[in-house]
């Protein structure tokens, strides 16, 4: 009664002790295919512009945070039919919430009535700022030029909405006084007092709104850094730290090859190859931050190769999780027809990810193609961890079965690197939930390149662990799949494995309708059993099956020992 009892529980702890694996495994690759390949982020800031103006158009907008000391240069060119007046006038504002003019396109067409006469689409909003109107420029048929504007002479002042001196004589002084030219470069219009992001409003009117003309306005933002900002300066340096660190995890890797270049194994070579586009794509992506830095803009040939060595490196990361999560090499000696779904899935992501990634560069983020590929990669992605959990936790179950201490000792470092990545990942999303999503004013914008930089280095870690578990070395044979037939067929070791499970299911049958009363039979001699295995079991069925029992020397010698002894 006690033992009809106790297998049930049995059974029931062991399943749920399976799920629960699983459930974990499923987590674990969830999160370490997040953290190594994230999207890469949209393209750097301009630091130049150049914009046409007519009659009809609405006051420029234009944010960027820059560094102290950054002048800011204004330059007007026209085209008029016939003489007319402009008045030219800017507000600059620096504004500690970083977030506050992400919309600053929807808020200005939201908020007429609330700021008035006033430049500021967030009149009510904290920050300081400087304002400056020129007097009237006369633009004549035939002009090609407004003549150079000058800086301005006012401090910066803190934005209070219950300030009532706007009307006033000092104001009106502090708003139209300019210092002389004389040791000021040509067309610096104002200069930056703080680190952090600015909004600066261009408004240009005229005495005849009524009539066709153009004007184009060419703004330059440059400090001592040079174009680039604030916010992706420690990014542009970021990447070329990791760029010499790929460097170095190729010549790493490189030394230990080239040492043991007879024993290395396949999926070695597939380590080889994601260092290799790591290093190319962190070579890229400084190559673009630098570009931007002193040429003032993005170059978009330049731009889209870079998407395009991002989605590359991010498929063949995948594929590499998933191609060890099958024990490829390790356990199996190929895939078979496995790897051309492999393959398959890798040419549908690359694709979906490059098309994901131009369109998020020229422009497209929010359009309908730009959403269904984005839909068509969370799918995938899907698809892929449930893929890489059910095999990692198959082929575990595999080395368990099979007691090989060795290659399951791979295996499980592994998981402990999954287990850290699981840790780091989940510490540094809700550290970046609170400071980021969920902040009213993200004033600490000096961070925000820690959001960017964060996956890309939790993925050279865990590469660097992966490195280390698979370097080549002189025992590079002892996680070797080692047939004992060098024509052993995959599908027949399936065939083999099938069998064999339903042989252990035709004994639990019999164990269960022994529980259920039926006489149980004397135990068997184990020399009969011996002579039945001899009679009924084919020689070709143990060739075929001892490959995926056995794949080391050193069990190969035990069997044949053991075999001999029998004899």
């Amino acid at each position: 009664m006690t033992d009809n009892m106790a297998a049930p529980v049995q059974h029931c702890v062991v399943g749920c002790r399976g799920l629960l694996q699983k459930l974990w495994i499923l987590l674990l690759s969830g999160i370490f295919i997040s953290c190594c390949v994230t999207d890469v982020a949209a393209a750097p800031e301009t630091g130049q512009w150049t914009i046409t103006i007519v009659n009809t158009s609405r006051p420029l907008l234009i944010r960027k945070s820059m560094y102290t000391g950054t002048d800011i240069r204004l330059k007007v060119s026209c085209s008029c039919p016939e003489e007319i007046k402009f008045t030219i006038r800017w507000y600059l504002k620096f504004y500690p919430c970083h977030n506050e003019f992400n919309n600053i396109e929807e808020m200005y067409e939201r908020t007429p009535l609330s700021r008035g006469e006033s430049l500021d689409p967030n009149p009510l909003g904290p920050g300081e700022y400087l304002e400056h109107k020129y007097k009237p420029i006369t633009c004549r048929k035939g002009m090609s030029l407004f003549p150079s504007l000058n800086k301005t002479k006012g401090v910066p002042r803190i934005v209070d909405p219950q300030d009532i001196s706007v009307q006033t004589a000092n104001y009106t002084s502090w708003l139209e006084e300019e210092v002389d030219k004389q040791g000021v470069p040509a067309d610096v219009i104002a200069t930056t007092w703080r680190n952090g992001p600015y909004l600066l409003v261009v408004n240009i009117t005229s005495s005849k709104p009524e009539l066709d003309w153009n004007l184009t306005v060419s703004l330059v933002m440059k400090g001592t850094h040079g174009f680039i900002s604030v916010t992706e300066w420690p990014l542009m340096i970021f990447y070329m730290v990791m760029c010499i660190v790929y460097i170095l995890y190729a010549l790493l890797w490189f030394v230990w090859a080239s040492c043991y270049w007879k024993d290395l194994l396949r999926i070695q070579f597939w380590i080889a190859g994601v260092i290799f586009l790591g290093m190319v794509e962190m070579a890229v992506f400084c190559a673009e931050y630098e570009n931007t830095n002193a040429v003032g803009e993005a170059t978009q040939g330049l731009l889209i190769f870079a998407e395009l060595v991002s989605a590359l490196k991010r498929t063949l990361a995948r594929l590499l999780v998933i191609i060890v999560s099958l024990g490829y090499g390790i356990v199996k000696p190929r895939l078979g027809t496995v790897m051309h779904r492999v393959v398959g899935l890798g040419v549908l992501y690359f694709a979906f990810a490059a098309i994901e990634g131009v369109l998020r560069i020229t422009g497209g983020r929010d359009n309908g193609p730009n959403l269904i590929a984005v839909i068509v990669l969370a799918m995938l992605d899907s698809g892929a961890t449930w893929y890489i959990s059910f095999h990692l936790a198959q082929t575990i179950k595999t080395l368990k079965l099979r007691r090989n201490p060795v290659k399951l000792s791979l295996y499980r470092h592994f998981t402990n690197t999954l287990i850290f990545a699981v840790i780091a990942s989940i510490i540094f999303m809700v550290w970046t939930t609170k400071k980021f999503r969920f902040a009213d004013c993200q004033s600490d914008w000096m961070e925000l390149w820690v959001d960017d930089a964060f996956w890309r280095f939790l993925f050279s870690i865990i590469l660097l662990v992966i490195m280390f578990l698979w370097r080549p070395s002189a025992n590079n044979q002892r996680y070797a799949f080692t047939p004992l037939m060098d024509d052993s067929d995959d599908e027949e070791i399936e065939e083999f494995l099938v069998s064999a499970n339903l042989a252990d299911g035709i004994k639990l049958r019999a164990s269960k309708n022994e529980a259920n009363g039926t006489a149980a039979k004397p135990a068997p001699n184990p020399d009969e059993d011996l002579k039945w295995v001899e009679e009924n079991i084919p020689t070709s069925l143990t060739d075929v099956a001892l490959p995926v029992l056995l794949d080391s020397d050193e069990e190969i010698m035990t069997t044949k020992y053991e075999m001999n002894k029998m004899e």
